[in-house]
């Protein structure tokens, strides 16, 4: 039988996995290097598919909870030309598969579904070394340590328990975004507002340079300037000094509507750059008795609306197979990475071929295909 499982991290899919283990009465806990769940900002939202995502949203046993969340008509979608032009609009209809929810509203209802004390917070991993016959131990920062059967590396891209099962490090995907906000935008921004229209808005000129905006709570607009650049061109930049920064990214918008760059300058907090890393493409790792990863940890790749709903999945399909095998840990991992493994390079390959989506006219022909935003 399954005494405990030790999930390194609290994000969506290792708190999936501990609530679908929970559901099944298979106790598990869960270490956090953030010190609280409001340490830091959860991110912005995140359209949880039907084919994934919700079906772990079921497997936990949260689709009431999760219904209570969806923030309604935020499925709209527009493309903006740089000159601020609409050339392609869809309207929330309510019958799409891909419902957003704010991601900090999501984990919060996953911590809420589990027993108190299942996430340590403030456990940083300082290092995690095998024991033989599928035992690890795991290192802490302040000291501490624990020995475990059953390890699952659910912390992200650059997992302390991923060099265990692999020798891939993450690599710069060429692209970066610099996050802006701007609050209260409908009265303070209208001009802003009203080119970002309901949902979801891109604009871009080239596959190289673009925007894209989200439609939050509260009358925010979540911006993600997409630029694709290497990484010394950011580091010359002095993001400690915000007017600074968000001068020197909008230029790279020189001649665009100014509603667009607006979302650059009029920021109403310091912009922050995310740079983006991958793992190669059909990442995956032979079998390592008693460990095992989900999420970023086994599979990063660019943002494309897949990441938190690959890790639910994950998370919740390797919950639903250790309760499928109680008394074989070795068959649920093995039957959990023979599906996984697949799963995920499907989408990586997707992603190779239409990240940058090309030209104004591809984008458009993408979602018009695909009939939702991703």
């Amino acid at each position: 039988m399954i005494t405990g499982v030790t999930i390194i991290g609290a994000g969506l899919g290792g708190l999936t996995l501990a609530r679908v283990l929970h559901v099944h009465g298979i106790p598990a806990t869960v270490y956090e290097a953030e010190t609280s769940p409001t340490a830091r900002a959860q991110g912005g939202m995140l359209d949880i598919h039907d084919h994934n995502g919700q079906l772990a949203v079921r497997a936990a046993d949260l689709m009431e909870e999760f219904r209570g969340i969806v923030l309604e008509g935020r499925e709209a979608l527009r493309i903006l030309d740089r000159d601020g032009i609409v050339q392609f609009d869809q309207a929330d209809d309510g019958t799409g598969g891909r419902p957003e929810v704010q991601r900090g509203e999501l984990r919060q209802i996953l911590l809420d579904s589990l027993p108190a004390g299942t996430v340590r917070w403030g456990h940083k991993v300082s290092g995690v070394r095998a024991l033989g016959e599928g035992r690890h131990e795991v290192t802490f920062a302040d000291g501490g340590t624990v020995v475990t059967n059953l390890l699952v590396g659910a912390d992200g891209a650059w997992s302390r328990v991923r060099p265990l099962l692999s020798d891939a490090i993450p690599e710069y995907s060429g692209m970066s975004f610099v996050e802006t906000y701007l609050f209260d935008a409908d009265t303070r921004h209208p001009a802003a507002a009203k080119a970002v229209g309901d949902g979801t808005m891109f604009a871009l000129d080239s596959s190289e340079t673009q925007i894209a905006a989200h439609r939050e709570k509260g009358e925010t607009l979540h911006t993600y300037v997409m630029l694709y650049r290497p990484e010394d061109w950011f580091a010359a930049i002095d993001f400690t000094d915000p007017t600074a920064t968000a001068t020197r990214v909008a230029q790279e918008f020189d001649g665009w509507a100014p509603e667009l760059t607006a979302l650059i300058t009029d920021s109403d907090t310091a912009p922050v750059l995310r740079p983006h890393y991958t793992l190669p493409v059909g990442h995956r790792w032979d079998r390592m008795p008693g460990v095992t990863l989900v999420g970023d940890a086994a599979h990063l790749i660019p943002p494309n609306g897949e990441g938190a709903n690959l890790a639910m999945l994950d998370g919740a399909e390797l919950g639903k197979a250790l309760a499928a095998h109680p008394g074989d840990i070795e068959a649920a991992l093995t039957e959990y990475e023979q599906a996984m493994f697949p799963r995920s390079t499907e989408v990586a390959e997707a992603e190779a071929e239409t990240s940058a989506h090309g030209t104004l006219e591809d984008m458009i022909n993408f979602f018009a295909q695909n009939e939702q935003p991703v």
